[in-house]
Formats: C-alpha cells, structure tokens, sequence
C-alpha cells in the first residue's frame, strides 16, 4: 500500500533479461533499512526487493507486469519515482494506491499556465470511465487530482514543487505512462453495475 507522494528519484543502472526481466535501481534511500522482500513502488509499480547494494536495489518483473506497463520502454539511465511502503502511523498525503497499475495512458498535450504546466493525458476506453473531475488518479506513482474530463482525455497541472521533486518535469508529447485509477471510483462503479 501506497499514498501516491514520492520520495525518490531513482535511475534504472541495470536490465537483464533473464527468463522474468531484472531491473538494478539506484537510489538515495538508506538501503541498509530496507528488507529483503520489501515493495517499493517504481514508477507507481508495486516490485518487490530480491537484492540490495548500499546504493541499489534489484528487483524481478514477469512478463505481465512488462505487458501491462511502460517498464518495457526503460531504458538504463531513466529517472523513476520511487516510494517505499506504507507503515502504519505514517502520513498519508495523497491518496490510498495499491501500486497495481490498471494501464498506460499517453501524454497528447503540454500547456504552460503561469508557473504550472497542464498535461492531457488519453486513458485507454475500459479505463475512462472511472476517471472523474476532481477524483485522484495515480500517474508514474503519484497521486494526482484530475482537473477536467473530455471522454477519453483529462487534464491535471503539475505545479513547480511536483515537477523539482518528481520526474514530471521530464514529461515530453508522447510520453507512456502509468496509470492507477482510485480504488474508490473501482468499487463504485461496480456497485453501480451489481445494481
């Protein structure tokens, strides 16, 4: 479990491929506090730990973690937002997000607006719908607030402070990302079908 506010910027050091892909992540986290085994969401992708250096962590990704992300277009040298785990008694900042990324939207427009920059986002169609004004979604793993829906597409403004401590400042046109829809848009819309 996840709140969506990241506390790191990883790099992708090292891929391999063997049978399940195997990522190396750097990072500024005290790895000597983290455990074998522990989840860490990468880009809003709950992975977990399998080996630890004292600037890095390896993790293991089948083939529909690959199938169902962006991870297939990491490249080593990617900077990715990381957050470790939710204990209980921490804050929780942004929204409940279990790391279990629904899909892949893709980034169609980039706007500045005064110090912010407005990025439309299209969501694939099954996904859409639980998207609403207002609502939270998780992108890359962090939780965002949805300014606006037109069918497919929606809006969200990254302020300064989100773009210097994320990778959304990175974003460009074109850009896949990982997308998470809240857990409580999931639940109404299948109570609303249950009838």
């Amino acid at each position: 479990m996840f709140t969506g506010i990241v506390t790191d910027i990883g790099t992708i050091a090292q891929l391999d491929q063997q049978g399940d892909l195997r990522a190396r992540i750097a990072t500024h986290y005290n790895t000597s506090g983290i455990d074998l085994g522990a989840s860490i969401a990468s880009d809003g992708v709950c992975l977990t730990v399998i080996e630890l250096g004292s600037d890095w962590y390896d993790v293991q990704i089948s083939a529909e973690t690959v199938s169902k992300t962006n991870i297939g277009a990491w490249d080593v040298g990617k900077r990715v937002n990381l957050e470790r785990a939710l204990k209980v008694g921490d804050e929780l900042g942004g929204h409940i997000v279990s790391g279990h990324v629904d899909g892949v939207a893709e980034v169609v427009e980039l706007r500045d607006e005064g110090d912010s920059t407005r990025v439309t986002l299209r969501a694939p169609k099954e996904l859409a719908r639980f998207i609403a004004p207002k609502g939270s979604v998780a992108l890359n793993g962090t939780s965002l607030t949805v300014n606006d829906v037109q069918g497919c597409d929606f809006g969200i403004n990254f302020i300064p402070h989100t773009k210097e401590v994320t990778t959304w400042g990175d974003v460009k046109l074109g850009d896949q990302v990982n997308l998470e829809i809240d857990t409580l848009a999931r639940y109404v819309a299948r109570l609303h079908e249950a009838g």
